[in-house]
Formats: C-alpha cells, structure tokens, sequence
C-alpha cells in the first residue's frame, strides 16, 4: 500500500500546503507558487488525492479526484482550494472559520474494478473500513471514502447511500449490474 512512501516529513508538507492553499484561497490571496524540485521524490509524482474539510468533527468540505494527472502536491493544493470554495453542499470557509477548520488528506490507490454476478456478490466483495468504493451507470457516478464506512457499517446502506449520492434510487445497485470499483487510502490529519 501507499504508506511505505509516505514519511512523516511528506505528511506534515502536505497538511501544510493544504492548510496555506485554504488561508490564501479564502483571504484571496494568490496562491504561492510550488517549485516542485523542493519536495521529496515521492510529493512529486502523479497521484490522485481528496481534501476533506471538517469543524468540530462535522464535514465542511470535501473535493478530490479518483484519478493521478498531476504531481502529488498540486493535486494537494489544487484541491484544498476546491474543498474550501467550490464544494456545492457548503458556502465558501469565511476567515473566521480558518482556525476551527481541520485538514484530513487521503491519498488514493488506482481504482480495480470489481468482477461481481449478484447484488449480494457485490456486498461481500466490498471491505468494510477498507475499500473506497466508486459506482457508475447511465454516465454518473459517485464515490465514497473508505472513511464514510464510520458512518455507514452496513454494506447494503452503503450502496444504497452510494445511489442516492449519483441522484438514482437507492435500489439501483439491486435491480440492475451497475459498474463497481474499489481503492483504498492513505490518510492523515492535522493534530
């Protein structure tokens, strides 16, 4: 998995570039500049990441992509910015908020398509705590974080939520084989 390569140094940069992209972006300022020759091997190569808001344990903002297209810390800021200002389920972070928001980063494995015959093969493919899950059809999707199992521990609900998340009913995922993906993360947080 991806922690081998991940130093506690590379963890506590990321939060950092995170953290500045949020205060610049919400006092918009311009955002500093990332040389890219500054950072470890590893921060510097593609990768795909989420950036997830939260004040007192409640979600504020969450953006990020499934797939790698950029080096690690500008998918890093780029996302910040967007978790803090472009999430549609939240108003942007005002200032006063700065100090109460808490940064989580999850770094992404490749997506794996999961091979399945029936909705109940589907469930027991699905890892619990373990596997982010991505579902697709009639040209949606929506994913969730292997940390939304915290909420959600039962896999029907998951799914359920999952389709509902894409705008289709919560059966879907019953009555017809719609397309299912799984990866897991790395994630961390700001202390």
């Amino acid at each position: 998995m991806i922690d081998a390569f991940l130093s506690e140094t590379d963890k506590k940069e990321l939060l950092g570039i995170a953290r500045d992209a949020i205060t610049h972006a919400v006092r918009n300022e311009q955002l500093k500049k990332i040389n890219l020759q500054d950072y470890s091997p590893f921060l510097r190569t593609t990768g795909a990441s989420f950036v997830t808001l939260t004040i007192r344990g409640k979600l504020r903002g969450c953006i990020g992509t499934l797939e790698a297209y950029q080096p690690l810390v500008l998918d890093i800021q780029e996302h910040a910015v967007a978790a803090a200002m472009e999430d549609y389920r939240f108003p942007v972070v005002r200032e006063e908020e700065l100090q109460l928001i808490n940064i989580e980063i999850s770094i992404l494995t490749p997506i794996q398509l999961v091979e399945y015959s029936t909705p109940s093969d589907l469930m027991s493919k699905l890892r619990i705590h373990v596997d982010g899950v991505l579902i697709e059809s009639n040209g949606r999707r929506a994913t969730f974080l292997p940390q939304v199992w915290e909420k959600i521990e039962d896999s029907d609900q998951f799914l359920s939520q999952l389709c509902l998340k894409m705008g289709a009913p919560p059966d879907l995922w019953r009555k017809k084989h719609i397309q299912a993906y799984t990866y897991q993360v790395e994630k961390f947080k700001e202390a």
